[in-house]
């Protein structure tokens, strides 16, 4: 079967979440294929981990639906328990249980769970499975939360930060990990602040502000491919709309904070032109501003989310006619 014609394996239509009087998701829709990567990136409050939480099953959706292997996980919860592994923020572990303790009573819930000895050598636990959780560190109570997560070979995997923590080396197995997942076929719906982490892991990139998906794609969409951009520091509150004029059509100037400016498309028509180089330094060179840290390099993930971000906050940005 084309991958197109697959159902997807988690599906979020107009999905709405209240605490009191405040709106944490407001009508967030996305979807997460089967042996795929899905990325569900914000910056903190943007309703990332309560969208998540409502996949789960964890928090009942106070608006839209959210299906999980076609099922609702409010009510069907039983059928997809098996099915789904979860990996929470806070890992959700008791404290006081042992950590091989732990991983044997999770196996024990599966008909076929993994071999444990080898999840245990990927991530580095043998040495501290008779450790209590309580005096693991930060980064073992990490792998130990992904390994209860996975044992029971899941069909979907919700790993809320799941590098958190975690040494470079450690981190790296961990992506190993999530990429074996993939292409054995399970759905990973990831969420992380690591924007390098997303960019080389995921398929799919879901982009949360204030409650709301404000873009999505794979990365390549997301940045445009082969696309530049030009970035640098300078006093900041510079006025952009005199730089905007000797844009080019579809080419940006924007603060992404205070002193951090980007000169890149908004468009997918758009290309940062040499043209567009050297108008921005000539009008650095009018102010008398010396750009400090000049880069002209291909647009990165972390560049589109700060743009976004930027734009969500209301910071300053001028687009070339």
């Amino acid at each position: 079967m084309s991958r197109s014609l697959v159902p997807p394996a988690v599906e979020v239509a107009g999905l709405v979440k209240r605490y009191g009087s405040r709106v944490a998701v407001d009508g967030a829709s996305f979807t997460a294929a089967p042996g795929a990567v899905t990325a569900v990136l914000g910056l903190n409050g943007a309703g990332k981990t309560s969208t998540i939480e409502c996949c789960e099953g964890l928090r009942r959706p106070d608006g839209g639906s959210v299906r999980v292997l076609g099922r609702d996980p409010m009510t069907d919860g039983a059928w997809l328990r098996p099915r789904v592994g979860v990996m929470l923020q806070d890992g959700g572990l008791p404290q006081a249980a042992r950590a091989g303790d732990l991983l044997d009573l999770a196996a024990a819930m599966y008909a076929d769970p993994l071999d444990l000895p080898g999840l245990v050598s990927t991530l580095d636990l043998g040495g501290r499975l008779r450790t209590p959780v309580r005096r693991l560190s930060g980064g073992e109570r990490q792998r130990l939360a992904l390994a209860v997560a996975l044992v029971g070979r899941p069909d979907v995997a919700f790993l809320d930060e799941p590098t958190a923590g975690l040494d470079p080396q450690a981190r790296l197995a961990v992506w190993d990990l999530i990429g074996g997942l993939r292409a054995g076929g399970v759905a990973v719906v990831l969420t992380t602040h690591l924007l390098d982490e997303a960019e080389r892991l995921a398929d799919h990139v879901v982009l949360m502000a204030a409650g709301r998906v404000v873009a999505a794609g794979t990365p390549r969409e997301l940045t445009g491919g082969s696309d530049h951009t030009l970035t640098f520091e300078a006093p900041p509150g510079l006025d952009l709309g005199r730089l905007a004029p000797l844009l080019s059509a579809g080419i940006a100037a924007t603060e992404v904070r205070p002193g951090h400016y980007v000169v890149a498309n908004r468009t997918p028509e758009a290309h940062l032109l040499p043209a567009d180089v050297a108008a921005t330094t000539a009008w650095c060179a009018q102010l008398g501003i010396m750009p400090e840290g000049l880069v002209l390099g291909r647009r990165s993930l972390e560049d589109v989310f700060l743009e976004i971000a930027a734009r969500q906050a209301g910071a300053t940005e001028v687009i070339g006619a």
